[in-house]
């Protein structure tokens, strides 16, 4: 009786016209779909962001090789996260490297190609909850839980991460020669909200929040292969930007100083009066 009440309540008009929304706590720690509904809702993620997505997706994935050569230069300045390339564990400081390593290394080339591919997918389409099915599976693949390959990353490596894509995803798209002010600010508000929702959905498996309901919470099938849900396919070949030798050459390029050649793919056109990260190729 007393919880209908309060439902009543909740539901009571505030000072402006707008009805409360009442959110269970409980649904958000248990089921991905009351989670997503939330963060979609409370970043006014709309069929606006999935219009920018959707048509100007292809702006997005002409960066993507050279951000991607960006994020793995800056992962491999630090031993902290170099380091994790060898051992699948931030918190591991014990093992000693002698031999690191590079950009041009087969362990990062392949790396290279999961992100090129992850970067892609995050143009595919947000209204299937296969989407964020996928991204989930993400946050919780690094978070040390897996059973056959644990791969520990602690999040204070994984937020700034993905402030960093962030940052430069939004410096790219705002110096392009092209596109309008408005699709512009459009595109990077919604790969914005996009970030911010897998960056939620890292930090769920880390914080403790609502751990009272750990035994109900969706169960994450850990033993599927890289870019798989189940026996689905997720990553990979489907893609046309993933299966370009185009796209395979310019991510594995190691030039990152600024030179005539530039690693953006947008090199060609004008170049505005201040050089980004990708413009000039750092």
């Amino acid at each position: 009786m007393q919880a209908s009440e309060g439902r009543r309540k909740m539901e009571a008009l505030l000072e402006g016209g707008r009805p409360v929304k009442h959110v269970s706590r409980k649904a958000l720690y248990t089921r991905l779909e009351a989670r997503i509904t939330y963060l979609k809702d409370f970043l006014d993620f709309n069929s606006s962001d999935i219009e920018a997505l959707t048509t100007g997706s292809k702006y997005i994935k002409a960066l993507i090789p050279a951000v991607v050569n960006i994020v793995y230069k800056k992962l491999l300045e630090q031993d902290i996260t170099a380091r994790a390339f060898i051992t699948r564990n931030t918190a591991d400081e014990t093992t000693n490297v002698d031999d690191w390593y590079t950009e041009d290394s087969p362990q990062i080339k392949r790396r290279k190609m999961f992100l090129r591919w992850y970067l892609t997918k995050l143009c595919s389409d947000p209204t299937e909850m296969e989407f964020w099915r996928y991204l989930n599976k993400v946050g919780v693949m690094h978070s040390g839980q897996e059973r056959r390959l644990p791969l520990n990353i602690e999040y204070i490596h994984i937020g700034v991460m993905l402030g960093f894509i962030q940052d430069v995803f939004t410096e790219a798209l705002m110096s392009h020669p092209t596109l309008s002010l408005q699709r512009k600010v459009a595109l990077v508000r919604a790969i914005g909200k996009i970030i911010w929702i897998q960056n939620d959905l890292f930090a769920k498996w880390r914080v403790r929040d609502g751990e009272e309901y750990a035994d109900e919470m969706s169960e994450i099938i850990l033993d599927d292969k890289e870019g798989y849900i189940g026996e689905k396919k997720i990553l990979g070949d489907s893609s046309p930007s993933a299966s370009s030798s185009d796209d395979d050459r310019s991510s594995i390029a190691s030039s990152v100083a600024p030179s005539a050649a530039s690693a953006c793919p947008f090199s060609d056109m004008a170049r505005p009066s201040s050089e980004t990260k990708i413009w000039a190729g750092r």
